[in-house]
């Protein structure tokens, strides 16, 4: 039976996957996991899928921060809550939300990460501790933060897949005339390949986020090989052609409760290569344990290297000429 959420928890909202993504289901036992009834708190996190869901959001924000921070130009920093949440203790990330959540902006949305000119590196990291360092950027209202937005090139929403997208069965085919489509280029409904994901209830709050901070966003969508990029504007411009049409997925929280949000999947095609992995990750295994000793194993997300491409110098060096011009 799926639970209908009425309101999630801001760290719900984060660890939420879709059903569709969770592979690990472990089939041996007849009468339930042995750990289903595993307690961290009043919530449930109740399987290993939102453990991993959790270190590989982690992983994918540390890998685009990486490969931006590797070039003599540009250089990223986290912005959004997640981005600089605690990464080993599953107790600590909730409580840092309920904080978030007690400051009044646990419904603010916010992009992951800021992107700045390497020549505004000092004067970036001075604002940053003035205000207390990365950690109270999430806690800190925009009103605040205007001398770092003015200076930011780039916002990023950061999003990530489990899938090694050159392996995926339609990569590398063209688009093409589809009736449900009314004739514009597109794939099948059942098509599997590389796509840049946008929930519906998204689109505002980031609407909203990017005309009052005039700063351009961004998506970035991480996979186990490569990462692609669209811009906010060019996404919205695909939806309003009706070139990308919204589906409808159920997304399950660790609370145990789903919901059915509408999502767009932006095929590769329309994104621009943002980089390619040099080194895969290492999985390594990892586990929780609760008061009583009951233990819940995931697997971590640990290394890895992303290579950004010339197509994503050439995006982020057009958007700093422009502001340059003014």
């Amino acid at each position: 039976m799926h639970i209908k959420s009425c309101h999630e928890h801001p760290s719900e909202r984060t660890l939420s996957v879709s059903e569709e993504d969770i592979e690990f289901i472990f089939r041996a036992y007849v009468s339930g996991l042995p750990w289903s009834d595993y307690l961290l708190n009043p919530r449930r996190l109740r399987g290993s899928d939102f453990l991993m869901r959790w270190s590989q959001g982690v992983w994918s924000e540390n890998r685009l921060t990486d490969a931006v921070n590797k070039s003599d130009e540009f250089f990223a920093i986290p912005y959004g809550p997640s981005g600089v949440a605690p990464d080993n203790d599953p107790r600590a990330f909730e409580l840092y939300f309920e904080r978030l959540e007690e400051a009044g902006l646990g419904k603010l949305k916010r992009p992951d990460l800021l992107v700045f000119k390497s020549e505004h590196k000092a004067s970036v990291n001075s604002i940053v501790e003035a205000l207390g360092g990365l950690a109270e950027l999430p806690f800190t209202r925009e009103d605040k933060l205007r001398p770092l937005l003015d200076l930011a090139l780039v916002a990023v929403e950061c999003e990530n897949s489990l899938w090694v997208a050159r392996k995926m069965p339609n990569y590398g085919k063209p688009l093409t005339p589809q009736k449900r489509m009314d004739g514009q280029n597109g794939m099948p409904k059942t098509a599997v390949l590389p796509t840049i994901i946008l929930k519906k209830e998204d689109l505002e709050p980031l609407s909203n986020w990017e005309k009052e901070n005039r700063v351009p966003i961004h998506i970035w969508h991480v996979f186990f090989d490569m990462a692609f990029g669209i811009s906010f504007q060019s996404a919205l411009a695909l939806f309003h052609s009706g070139l990308i049409l919204p589906t409808e997925q159920t997304f399950q929280a660790p609370s145990g409760a789903s919901s059915t949000k509408t999502i767009y999947k932006i095929y590769y095609h329309y994104a621009y290569e943002l980089g390619t992995a040099t080194s895969s990750p290492d999985l390594k295994p990892a586990y929780i344990e609760d008061k009583n000793g009951h233990i819940l194993p995931y697997v971590r997300f640990e290394g890895g290297e992303l290579s950004f491409s010339l197509d994503a110098f050439t995006v982020l060096k057009s958007i700093s000429d422009e502001k340059a011009g003014g």
